[in-house]
């Protein structure tokens, strides 16, 4: 009995590392899109791509880090964890910065 509350509390606390660190990069990354097209009027912003390559760009960028991380071990990194972490980074990046443009936000 013991051993299994251990186990459930490590992924436990497991997943909420992953979702955290999904999140701030996700926050992140509307901040440093919000940076990148702060000149420019928000419904130009709004369809400047490179504001979509950071985001994407932060999506490939976590997969390596948290697998060096040893977050996730070789095995246990499947494809649910891929579209979780997409869809969280994504979400965040996209409520943040849709704020930052409503806004005007320039950093």
């Amino acid at each position: 009995m013991a051993t299994e509350s251990l186990s459930d509390r490590r992924e436990h606390v497991r997943s909420i590392g992953v979702t955290s660190f999904a999140a701030l990069l996700g926050i992140g990354a509307a901040i440093a899109s919000s940076i990148i097209t702060g000149d420019a009027a928000p419904a130009t912003a709004a369809t400047d791509t490179r504001a979509l390559l950071i985001v994407v760009g932060t999506i490939v960028l976590q997969f390596p880090l948290i697998q060096a991380l040893g977050i996730y071990g070789d095995d246990e990194f499947g494809v649910k964890h891929y579209l979780f972490i997409t869809l969280m980074t994504f979400s965040l990046w996209f409520i943040t910065w849709g704020i930052l443009l409503t806004t005007e936000y320039t950093g």
